[in-house]
């Protein structure tokens, strides 16, 4: 169900679940379009909406941090001690943006999503 921007009827709706103080922010730049709230208030905010609508689909973002060695990444033999557990030994991930952080450390940073229905059960 998509909850789309209605003046400030939404907002109200929201404010009056989550209480006066929270400040819903309407992005109307993000795609999809869409409403966001601060994360401590998820659970009740998807069970209002599921109580209100019947089922809401929930779009969670999260940035996840990889990290490898430059030693790893130039090995040429089998031994590899890095965490990447050797998925990136000898320079396999040559496709991602790796962002050097101290002498050998590199890091790469991903978004992800994740997508869940959530139904309303009386």
């Amino acid at each position: 169900m998509w909850m789309p921007f209605q003046g400030g009827s939404n907002r109200r709706w929201i404010k009056e679940e989550l209480g006066a103080r929270v400040r819903p922010e309407w992005n109307g730049d993000a795609s999809p379009r869409r409403w966001e709230i601060a994360r401590p208030h998820l659970r009740t905010i998807v069970e209002a909406l599921a109580d209100r609508f019947g089922e809401v689909e929930v779009i969670l973002q999260f940035v996840t941090t990889e990290r490898c060695d430059t030693r790893c990444q130039e090995a040429t033999g089998d031994d590899c001690e890095c965490s990447c557990l050797g998925v990136n030994h000898g320079g396999a991930a040559y496709w991602r943006k790796w962002i050097l952080v101290g002498d050998t450390t590199l890091v790469d940073v991903d978004r992800r999503e994740r997508r869940l229905l959530v139904r309303y059960r009386p």
